[in-house]
């Protein structure tokens, strides 16, 4: 929050309030507080014998770290007291190279723990944050990642905290994802420069003399992802010159540079296999991330498991003949497998679905697309219930630069088993479509992202058991952003009511007080507003607030430093001010993705109360 702004939490209201329906029962076989209590696995890293895994399991409102081996087993608990962390800001644990020592970050610091067992010890007091332990060749000395005089930079330290050395010594960017080369001479690593934030460059370090060699650097181009050949002669880096994200090969003297695959989709998570021949990654096909094998002699690919779900974050045998692999589907929470690298055979390895949702209760979406105003085919994932109830939901990921894949999605699969249609769309400016589809609404945020909500609409409009009449949409961060836009700029009355999860509705105030990386993020996309302060407006919808005709569900933690608090404030405010209806809730101690279970399972009451009465028949809300 700003420090000028004090805000508490609170239930604000302007119209009448969503009610538990007495008439209305949960689906059968579900409950809102099961649901809230599901566990989510992620981040898992393998030993350097191939024995054990480590990986992070939330659960029980904390995200704590485990161990188990690679043939099976019940896990064992390394950590106690972990706060809570959302998937996609949390990291993996990482093993030392000699496999006695795991470091991670926790709190806002890096913490060291024995494989063997005992107490974690924090090892970057001499700053006031870093994350990214990155271990080097000896098991003892650790690369991390800081925030100072306004950029990212690596530090140097060891498993004891010493005092740090600067790796990178040069400003004007922002450096990370650290890489050291086998022998320990050089760190590869990602550049951005700050006068060009659309350009990632590969660079080397050589450790002792702090000498840099730029590898690849080309205005307005991504490099990004550098990760060494077992023999180092050579990286392999992720690229999207050729309008996908590719892999690409380059020598460490910078020489031999060229593209590897050429896949025409989105190659993602490369690793070296121990002999240097391939390389394992995930394709995305639509949505679905396949595990592949990439010869590097060739540039071959060989899909080595192919399913209608996301694979993540491949880890290799010491003997290359098996790797471990985070799978799940829209039927399936994440668990981790163990993958014959021949036939492609798995064999589930950990073990924490829930078992409260069997199979038969859960639904296949189907892949499913729409044009958009301008022609452009806009991608979307359609969940058909088995007994519509006559509603349906638009559902808008947040982002911009991210993807509705083919993951666990258990709210939707709720609302499915209610009786609603749920329709989850790939807008323009969405990850996984190539490059130009991505870049699609820079400088335009609100234009012609929120025309692809509005079809989205039109498109359910069609379909057989839905009533035009009783179509609803729901997002979080840039989603509830786009639900605001979509309301505010609405003149068919397409969408019945909206829910705007910790979304925003005044771009150029959430870009004044969001965090660093944030601000930066948003200049990507829109500049600089001292430079374009016009495209800021214009992607407002505060400015247009008297045009919202339908009620909105506000829902946002005050401790959120991604899309501030302060933004649904203002948002609320301008609703209150112009005599709109809507509900708004904040949460003390939430950030951006809310974390514990009370706190969840009040969101998704609050979420149900709402659409049932906005979207169900004989819903009545007082409009003012």
């Amino acid at each position: 929050m700003h420090e000028d702004i004090k805000l508490t939490e609170r239930y604000e209201r302007n119209g009448w309030p969503s009610l538990a329906r007495p008439d209305l029962k949960p689906p059968a076989g579900w409950s809102l507080e099961a649901l809230a209590t599901a566990n989510q696995l992620h981040h898992h890293s393998l030993s350097p014998d191939g024995e054990r895994i480590a990986f992070v399991w939330s659960r029980d409102d904390l995200s704590n770290l485990y161990s188990a081996a690679t043939t099976g087993g019940w896990p064992s608990q390394l950590t106690f007291d972990r706060a809570p962390v959302t998937a996609w800001t949390d990291g993996a644990p990482r093993w030392s190279p000699d496999g006695n020592w795991l470091a991670y970050t926790t709190g806002g610091h890096v913490w060291v723990l024995s494989a063997a067992g005992g107490l974690p010890r924090k090892i970057s007091d001499f700053t006031a944050s870093a994350w990214s332990p990155v271990w080097m060749g000896d098991s003892n000395r650790l690369i991390v990642t800081v925030e100072r005089d306004g950029r990212e930079q690596m530090l140097l330290t060891d498993r004891a905290g010493s005092w740090p050395r600067l790796l990178v010594a040069k400003a004007g960017a922002d450096v990370w994802d650290a890489q050291p080369s086998p022998d320990d001479r050089f760190v590869a690593y990602v550049r951005r420069p700050f006068d060009d934030l659309n350009r990632l460059d590969i660079r080397l370090v050589e450790v002792e003399s702090g000498q840099v060699r730029a590898l690849t650097g080309t205005s307005k181009e991504r490099d990004w992802s550098p990760r060494w050949s077992p023999d180092g002669s050579a990286l392999a880096f992720l690229s999207e010159r050729s309008g996908w994200n590719e892999l690409w090969l380059v020598r460490p003297d910078g020489t031999g540079m060229g593209q590897l695959t050429q896949a025409g989709q989105d190659v993602g998570d490369p690793v070296w296999s121990p002999d240097g021949s391939r390389i394992a990654c995930t394709v995305n096909k639509g949505g679905a991330l396949h595990l592949a094998l990439v010869d590097v002699a060739s540039g071959e690919i060989r899909v080595l498991r192919q399913a209608a779900g996301v694979h993540s974050r491949p880890h290799w045998s010491p003997d290359g003949r098996w790797l471990t692999v985070e799978y799940e589907s829209a039927t399936q929470p994440a668990e981790i497998f163990r993958v014959d690298a021949a036939s492609g055979a798995a064999t589930q390895i950990s073990y924490t679905k829930s078992p409260t949702f069997p199979p038969p209760l859960l639904v296949e979406p189907e892949a499913v697309g729409y044009p958009s105003f301008d022609g452009l085919a806009i991608p979307a994932f359609l969940y058909r219930p088995a007994q519509p109830n006559g509603a349906a939901v638009v559902y808008v990921h947040g982002g911009p630069s991210s993807q509705y894949l083919l993951e666990w999605d258990g709210l939707a699969q709720y609302f499915v088993a209610k009786g609603y249609h749920w329709l989850a769309l790939n807008y323009r400016g969405s990850t996984g479509y190539g490059r130009a589809f991505e870049e699609a609404n820079h400088r335009e945020w609100g234009n012609g992202d929120r025309q692809d909500c509005l079809h989205g609409a039109r498109f359910l409009a069609t379909l057989p058991g839905i009533d035009p009449a009783r179509i609803g949409i729901y997002g979080p961060s840039y989603g509830g952003y786009m639900t605001a836009c979509c309301l505010a700029n609405d003149p068919e009355t397409l969408f019945a009511c909206g829910i705007d999860k910790y979304g925003d509705a005044n771009t150029l105030s959430s870009w004044a007080q969001c965090n660093r990386d944030l601000r930066l993020y948003s200049e990507i996309f829109l500049s600089h507003p001292a430079a374009n302060r016009d495209v800021y407006t214009k992607s407002s919808p505060i400015h247009q607030v008297g045009n919202v005709q339908k009620p909105v569900l506000i829902l946002h933690g005050l401790s959120d430093d991604v899309v501030p608090p302060e933004g649904s404030e203002e948002w609320v405010e301008a609703l209150r001010t112009a005599g709109k209806s809507y509900e708004y809730k904040s949460y003390a101690g939430e950030g951006h993705g809310f974390l514990h279970r009370q706190t969840t399972l009040d969101l998704y009451s609050r979420i149900e109360r709402f659409l049932d009465w906005s979207l169900r028949p004989g819903a009545v809300l007082i409009q003012k």
